[in-house]
């Protein structure tokens, strides 16, 4: 549980939108968007191995295609690492600005109204004006976040790095199955079965950390990132 610097916490988790700012500590990449990244690089690299046939596997084929796997995700990684930034940028500045407009103004109809804005609505939904006013109140106590405009912090930055390390990476148990089978076509039939069952592998952890049938979601996934592969294949990605 984060906690306020210099006083003990006063705050339900739901305002934590609110306190970005006075965070001392929070992990650089969420285990949902580990999950994400990971998925995302094996139907990147599912796109390039699908589009090889069998008969045709040949080992300039295969060569052709680990390069241009490796390459993509790479690239990949590095937007996705660019992207993440970027939202973590916008939120800080979102977070700052809420925090602002709860410290100046002296309306707490409008004062609770922009906590529940930072916060799900099934929470906020649960919450009483006694407990809002609690919580305006806390805030107009804290010090103005400096600097006074966004930034990114370290873990922001770590973030991006396991950002782009997630999509680079998940290329590689895809491709193994090329540089221990000396027969391309039956290393490409491998390194399909490899990639399928880590999708399925993704979807189960996404089952597990949304609270839904693990075994429906694996499948769901890996189902989903099929379909996915073959649209991206016919349209010539």
């Amino acid at each position: 549980m984060e906690t306020v610097v210099g006083q003990k916490e006063q705050f339900p988790p739901a305002a934590h939108g609110l306190q970005e700012t006075a965070k001392t500590f929070k992990r650089p990449l969420e285990p949902v968007q580990r999950i994400s990244e990971i998925w995302f690089g094996l139907v990147m690299v599912l796109s390039f191995t699908c589009s090889i046939g069998v008969a045709q596997a040949g080992s300039e084929e295969v060569g052709t295609m680990l390069r241009a796997a490796v390459g993509c995700n790479l690239a990949w990684g590095i937007i996705d690492a660019f992207l993440y930034l970027l939202a973590c940028f916008v939120e800080r500045g979102r977070s700052i600005t809420a925090l602002r407009a709860v410290q100046q103004t002296s309306d707490a109809d409008r004062g609770h109204r922009i906590i529940a804005d930072a916060m799900p609505p099934l929470l906020a939904s649960v919450l009483s004006p006694v407990e809002f006013e609690r919580m305006r109140l806390n805030l107009k106590q804290l010090p103005e976040p400096p600097p006074h405009h966004p930034w990114l912090t370290k873990n922001d930055w770590l973030g991006a790095v396991a950002v782009l390390l997630a999509v680079f990476l998940s290329t590689f148990p895809v491709a193994i199955p090329f540089l221990i089978v000396g027969n391309a076509g039956l290393a490409l039939r491998i390194s399909n079965a490899v990639a399928v069952v880590m999708l399925f592998l993704t979807g189960y952890a996404f089952g597990r950390y949304a609270g839904y049938r693990p075994w429906r979601m694996g499948l769901g996934m890996a189902v989903a990132g099929s379909v996915l592969v073959a649209i991206t294949i016919a349209l010539g990605g």
